[in-house]
């Protein structure tokens, strides 16, 4: 869990798509025992062959979530996998892996990555096959909102509240995931020397100012000098786990205090686990973080 929590918090940071790029590759075409969707992923590469669409879904499920979660925590893991593969396919029935936003699963020398460690860390290739059902039991469902498919964004663990994704995005709203804060790392202290922090903001930490949160504590726009940034190209810059951060100076060093694992739009995944295990379904789940979104099981 602990593995899947770092690399989160690294790359959920990033726009979505590059979440993504949690996957590596893994020689061969993916096995799934499941009907023929009428999509498919043509494989980066030579020789390399496609892969149907649900199981590109469900490399893509394996890459984002732990196989440990609860199964209908997983399910909402799906159905986000394939409303964003849909959304990058529009209208076609296929796509060139590289043409996929940031790459997507497969290397294209076929070499080791994530997925091959997954693989071969032994209760990986078992634990597996619950992502399979996971993908089976919501196959074709895809999230859509006033007849296009949503940008599904998700993140490990909010503040406690979600935010907001603004008029472009009616379905991304601030919502309460309490649970959250009992996510491991959900709190974490990051410093630096001055001379350290200097080298990665570009000015020197005095010069730094939060100048807006919003409602869950999340920097809206930073003041670096004599620029300002978005609280989350300020929290790329300083490499956090999360734009909810705060500085000060400690005992000769700056030090950053986060909260969160991720950039805190749309899912929570520590949350919807927590749903799952409360009784609440995939779709409760999913309703809950997309207000206002539809599942459908047919193109928009």
């Amino acid at each position: 869990m602990r593995r899947f929590q770092a690399a989160a918090a690294a790359a959920l940071l990033l726009p979505y798509a590059a979440a993504l790029a949690l996957g590596g590759g893994f020689s061969g075409t993916a096995q799934m025992e499941q009907a023929e969707s009428g999509k498919r992923v043509i494989l980066a590469g030579t020789g390399r062959g496609y892969v149907d669409a649900e199981a590109y879904v469900a490399g893509l499920t394996a890459a984002q979530m732990p196989a440990d979660f609860e199964k209908e925590a997983l399910k909402a893991q799906a159905v986000i996998a394939r409303t964003w593969l849909y959304g990058q396919m529009g209208e076609a029935d296929e796509i060139r892996e590289e043409e996929l936003e940031d790459g997507g699963l497969y290397q294209e020398d076929g070499g080791p990555g994530l997925w091959k460690e997954l693989w071969n860390s032994g209760a990986f290739a078992e634990e597996y096959t619950k992502i399979q059902e996971a993908v089976r039991e919501t196959a074709g469902q895809a999230l859509a909102w006033e007849g296009t498919w949503i940008r599904p964004l998700f993140h490990f663990a909010s503040t406690g509240t979600t935010r907001a994704g603004g008029p472009s995005f009616p379905y991304l709203q601030a919502v309460k995931s309490r649970r959250d804060v009992e996510a491991e790392g959900y709190l974490t202290v990051t410093e630096w020397t001055p001379e350290e922090f200097e080298s990665l903001a570009g000015v020197p930490w005095d010069q730094v100012q939060i100048v807006s949160r919003d409602g869950g504590g999340y920097a809206q726009e930073v003041q670096l000098g004599s620029r300002t940034v978005t609280g989350d190209e300020a929290c790329r810059l300083l490499v956090l786990p999360s734009p909810a951060f705060s500085l000060e100076a400690y005992e000769g060093k700056v030090r950053a205090v986060s909260q969160g694992l991720g950039h805190g739009y749309g899912l929570s995944q520590f949350g919807a686990g927590a749903m799952a295990r409360e009784g609440y379904t995939a779709e409760e789940i999913l309703g809950y973080y997309y207000p206002g979104a539809e599942i459908i099981s047919s193109e928009p």
